[in-house]
């Protein structure tokens, strides 16, 4: 427990098998109070790790649900258990797990109520093995998305995130799709809320077990990323309405 808080791990798997134990083994659990394996039908073993790690809550999907879906599991089972702080961590190791310390500490001090843990930040991306397109985009995107949402983000697009129980009892994230856009709208609606997010630096690893989407998957993202932007900039001037954004101001 952080300064009185309860502080939830949740691991979003699929095929997770081969990183799983690595990045388990450096949560810092003298701070942390449990950790959560959602499993999303994966193919490989990463269920029968979790159990041999001694992971305590595991759950696990018939079917894929997509990333979005995974994470819907993970934060309803982590309200449940009486979360005050709640981290998304990749269990495949692309994310370190030593920042969960500094992130869960910023939300615990009332200081912000969702961090996110930016590769950009720094100069730590391309040297930790981001590949170049991939860069490029990110840089694109965040971009476009700072001017029509009128924030100052490095990045909107790292899976690694913290939240407090109070936002993810304001916004609607059920509501959001099940696939890889879902991180965006629910950035869309901590900020449409009146919640601010802050950003720590984060290394950035790229290697052959660490997940990632293709130029295909990505370029499908890009847009879906494109149409939440949009959807927010128009809804704040009053011409749009969309579930996405139904969450109540603070």
């Amino acid at each position: 427990m952080i300064q009185g808080k309860k502080l939830v791990i949740v691991l979003p798997a699929y095929n997770a098998a081969l990183t799983l134990e690595k990045t388990y083994s450096e949560i810092p659990f003298e701070i942390v109070d449990q950790v959560i394996l959602v499993d999303d039908a994966s193919k490989d073993n990463t269920i029968e790790v979790g159990k041999k790690i001694g992971i305590q809550h595991i759950i696990s999907h018939e079917k894929n649900k997509g990333y979005g879906g995974n994470q819907k599991t993970c934060y309803d089972k982590a309200l449940s258990l009486g979360a005050d702080i709640v981290i998304m961590l990749h269990p495949d190791y692309q994310y370190t797990p030593k920042l969960i310390t500094a992130m869960a500490s910023i939300i615990a001090n009332d200081l912000y109520q969702a961090v996110f843990g930016s590769r950009i930040l720094g100069k730590g991306a391309l040297k930790g093995g981001m590949p170049v397109y991939k860069y490029i985009f990110n840089r694109m995107l965040t971009l476009t998305q700072n001017i029509l949402m009128n924030q100052k983000l490095s990045e909107y697009h790292t899976g690694y995130r913290a939240f407090s129980k109070e936002i993810l009892r304001t916004i609607d994230y059920h509501a959001n799709s099940d696939d890889f856009v879902f991180d965006n709208q629910m950035a869309a609606q901590i900020f449409y809320a009146g919640y601010d997010i802050a950003e720590v630096t984060c290394p950035t690893k790229y290697f052959d077990e660490a997940s990632s989407i293709n130029f295909k998957r990505s370029a499908v993202y890009g847009l879906g990323v494109l149409a939440v932007s949009m959807t927010y900039f128009f809804q704040k001037l009053g011409l749009a309405r969309s579930k996405i954004f139904n969450s109540p101001s603070k």
